[in-house]
């Protein structure tokens, strides 16, 4: 009895984790691969803050590849020692590289709007590419810690307790992850108040240049554009980094019955999923990102566009020539060489 609902738990788990997990990895990664073929094919967008951009696009790419395996890990596998610890520390390493990555390009972007004329002095614009290396290798060195400092034991399976210890989940929960979401936060708060600054000294310009009390259309698109970017911010840390820190929380009780296995499973596959789809969201704020595609499609419209016509005009012309004409003409392609 108690190995059939063992079973029966364990497909509810699997269904959950095809419905929620499985449709968000395949969005995340063809939305990755549409994004970085746009930058690749550009020409024009290859400069320095687009390359930190891309090397996000690429860690996004993996995380998402990585995401239906996340759930899993609460259970017990029947794995051996490396395989195990490759099983669960490579989904961490990826989720770690995304953050890094993420901190990266969100410091970039904050230097090149605070100090804009000291940006292509400053050491994010100079070292690029050292800023990407080390998104990638301090992320890959605190993933490889559980190797030495781990709960194996000789009669233990492969757990996510046997691997990660509650001490080293409680320095990257709190010592990493929210405290880099936390300083994300604030770099765009600070990047929408001096935003919000500059908009305020137009307005005053505008005014005085004008001296009309009504406000102008292009005031209205300024007060626009402002509202979107507070609005779009608020979106991004509500719907996807508090379900990302509810998830975090929720691991940590990963090892205790107190949470039950389902809420467990969709907490993460939301939390993990909501995370991944954020190099997403700001991709696609950023026309200059799907400017190839967007140009292809206009090349292959223009071109559909343009047989269509011919065909039309073809046959306009075929329907106003006399019936004698026609079969003159087809005679004479008929008796033609070739």
């Amino acid at each position: 009895m108690e190995q059939s609902d063992g079973q029966a738990k364990n497909k509810t788990q699997e269904l959950l984790i095809a419905w929620l997990s499985q449709p968000l990895s395949v969005i995340i990664i063809l939305a990755n691969i549409f994004l970085i073929l746009g930058i690749l094919f550009n020409r024009k967008l290859h400069g320095t803050t687009n390359w930190c951009f891309l090397s996000l696009l690429f860690a996004d790419l993996l995380a998402g590849s990585a995401l239906p395996c996340i759930p899993k890990l609460a259970t017990e596998m029947n794995l051996k020692y490396y395989p195990c610890f490759f099983t669960y520390l490579t989904p961490n390493f990826l989720f770690l590289c995304l953050l890094a990555n993420l901190l990266v390009v969100h410091y970039a972007k904050y230097v090149c709007i605070i100090h804009p004329l000291h940006y292509q002095a400053s050491w994010v614009y100079r070292w690029a590419f050292l800023y990407i290396l080390l998104a990638w290798t301090a992320p890959l060195i605190f993933a490889c810690l559980p190797l030495v400092w781990n709960q194996w034991g000789t009669n233990k399976n492969c757990s996510f307790k046997s691997v990660f210890p509650k001490p080293y989940l409680y320095l990257e929960t709190y010592g990493l992850l929210i405290p880099s979401i936390l300083a994300m936060s604030f770099m765009c708060i600070q990047i929408l108040w001096v935003a919000r600054k500059h908009l305020k000294d137009i307005k005053n310009l505008l005014h005085s240049v004008t001296q009309s009390q009504a406000p102008s259309e292009l005031e209205q698109q300024l007060e626009l554009r402002n509202v979107k970017s507070i609005a779009s911010a608020s979106i991004i840390f509500l719907v996807c980094w508090v379900p990302y820190i509810v998830c975090l929380n929720i691991s940590l009780l990963a090892t205790t019955p107190s949470v039950s296995q389902t809420i467990r499973t969709i907490v993460t596959c939301i939390g993990t999923g909501s995370a991944a789809a954020v190099p997403i969201i700001l991709s696609f704020g950023n026309h200059q990102y799907t400017q190839f595609w967007r140009d292809l499609a206009t090349k292959v419209c223009q071109g559909c566009c343009q047989r269509w016509r011919c065909k039309q005009k073809q046959a306009q012309l075929n329907a106003s020539m006399p019936r004698e004409n026609i079969c003159m003409r087809e005679a004479h392609l008929r008796e033609a060489p070739g």
